[in-house]
């Protein structure tokens, strides 16, 4: 499947051939790629099941491998580069012309338009025969991913296209974006039918049976979005319910919503894919395919740590976010190489080199750092330039301190909130905060989360004055390799960088972008 790269100029996507290959475990195995028919399909119920295999990987791929990261952790200040592909992102210096930029519209759009083609066609081509609650849990998965790609969308971009049926821009692609609160309405809409109809289910011992997106993965979902529109008592109220489903666990927690048998680091791990901490993570696999693995560890690994040529150290640790570790934080190694740290379960035996120095900050990073065993593969397949580990989206940890924000600015009980925030400080090793307050929040999701992508958005959301100053105070600075010496970096940010520019090529086809965005027509 080479060139497997949607592009999303608002004309229709090419998903009736690419649509339904799938990415990884038994319940993503793929039909086969020459047989698909649009009569013909969806005349079955695992048809129907299989449907939405795609939306869990391929559209993601360039997102995911290539993209994600420049925004969440470059951008934020967690992290620093040279690198000139990506290096503007760490300076405020992107523009419509950067590639990167045009990679996650394209990226993104590609998954709202797979998404699409099940929403608009499986309920009518479906044989009349499939239960309607089969029909509806595709249907409910579809829209969560559709859902969760204009959340990104919307916090990248601000104001963008609403598209609910692609075919409708075949032979128009000048389209018009939409308001930034119509499309939270739009996401939350589609969350709420996913919450009505997917399938309720309790995260068990087989991680191939969590892998699907759930009712509960829905919900927690949609707990974030009212925790981003400042509707604290409806986020409060909507983790309170996940939390009390039972239907997640916290990996290597304590108490009645812990699972004992792992750890923060194990979290990590892709044999612990779909573990009960899981809401919602992209699945990755071993193929050869193109787009159907992780590409994240070949940009994240050291040099030559896969046997491979890849390993591009492309993301260096800010000293930042070096400072912001507390000491005895068991996180810091299950995200962060130091010099002489030893991995027992990298490359059979890994002991981070003396002269290890990620983009001039004398660490490395770790998380989503995997290994392989030889030149190809290790035990779970990974090889030389991708691996089978999932990619997280939404994790139980995240809920606990979404519930937590929730309480502590009004949403619920405070003691409540102390309790969920306790709760990811104990796994971590550290002592309890007895009267917590929003700002321990931050910081901890700071830790908790670093390197899965969420700090810019974070940042975003407290506000432009909060946003501009924290930062324009962010050292994104190097280290003296033999001496240690701190060679701080400061960039100034300014109100204009707390959302990106459209890519250029999307404003010179669609000029409509340009415009004053319009009120969605809600049908």
């Amino acid at each position: 499947m080479k060139n497997y790269s949607l592009k999303t100029k608002f004309t229709l996507i090419l998903v009736l051939i690419l649509g339904f290959t799938s990415c990884s475990e038994d319940f993503l195995d793929r039909p086969p790629e020459d047989s698909f028919n649009v009569a013909d399909f969806f005349q079955t119920q695992d048809q129907v099941e299989t449907s939405t295999n795609a939306l869990y990987s391929i559209p993601w791929f360039d997102f995911n491998a290539n993209t994600i990261w420049t925004i969440g952790e470059l951008s934020s200040g967690n992290a620093r580069t040279w690198d000139p592909r990506n290096a503007d992102f760490t300076n405020f210096s992107v523009n419509g012309n950067n590639a990167q930029i045009g990679r996650i519209w394209e990226s993104l759009y590609a998954v709202v338009g797979q998404s699409n083609y099940i929403i608009n066609t499986l309920p009518t081509a479906v044989n009349p025969d499939i239960p309607q609650a089969i029909v509806n849990n595709a249907v409910g998965e579809a829209r969560f991913s559709r859902a969760t790609a204009y959340f990104y969308l919307v916090r990248i971009f601000g104001s963008v296209p609403i598209i609910e049926n692609n075919t409708d821009f075949v032979l128009e692609p000048v389209v018009a974006r939409h308001l930034v609160a119509d499309i939270y309405k739009f996401i939350k809409l589609d969350l709420e039918f996913a919450v009505e109809n997917c399938y309720s289910k309790i995260r068990g011992g087989n991680y191939d049976a969590n892998a699907r997106i759930s009712s509960g993965t829905a919900k927690a979902m949609l707990s974030k979005i009212h925790l981003y529109e400042e509707n604290f008592p409806m986020a409060y109220q909507l983790a309170d319910e996940v939390i009390n489903s039972g239907e997640f666990k916290l990996y290597g927690g304590d108490g009645a919503d812990g699972d004992p048998s792992g750890s923060y680091y194990d979290l990590f791990l892709p044999e612990n894919d779909n573990n009960p901490e899981s809401i919602f993570a992209l699945q990755w696999t071993n193929s050869s395919r193109y787009a159907e693995g992780n590409g994240i560890q070949s940009l994240f690994a050291p040099s030559g740590f896969t046997g491979g040529a890849d390993g591009y150290s492309a993301i260096g640790i800010s000293p930042d976010l070096l400072d912001a570790y507390e000491d005895g934080d068991l996180r810091f190694y299950a995200t962060i190489m130091e010099r002489g740290a030893e991995y027992p379960d990298l490359n059979g035996g890994y002991i981070v080199p003396d002269g290890i120095d990620f983009q001039g900050t004398r660490h490395g990073l770790k998380k989503y750092v995997v290994g392989s065993d030889d030149a190809t593969a290790r035990d779970d397949g990974s090889g030389t330039t991708t691996t089978s580990n999932n990619t997280y989206i939404l994790r139980y940890g995240e809920l606990l301190l979404i519930h937590a924000e929730a309480a502590l600015k009004g949403g619920g009980p405070v003691s409540r909130g102390a309790e969920s925030l306790n709760k990811i400080r104990r796994r971590a090793g550290l002592d309890e905060i007895a009267a917590p307050t929003a700002e321990d929040v931050f910081k901890e999701r700071r830790i908790e989360l670093a390197f899965e992508f969420e700090f810019w958005y974070d940042i975003v959301r407290q506000g432009p004055s909060f946003a501009i100053d924290y930062l324009s105070n962010t050292d994104r600075g190097t280290f003296n390799s033999d001496t240690g010496e701190l060679q701080s970096e400061f960039y100034q940010a300014s109100l204009e960088d707390l959302t990106f520019p459209y890519p250029t090529v999307e404003t010179q086809n669609n000029p409509a972008l340009l415009e004053a965005p319009v009120p969605y027509n809600f049908n």
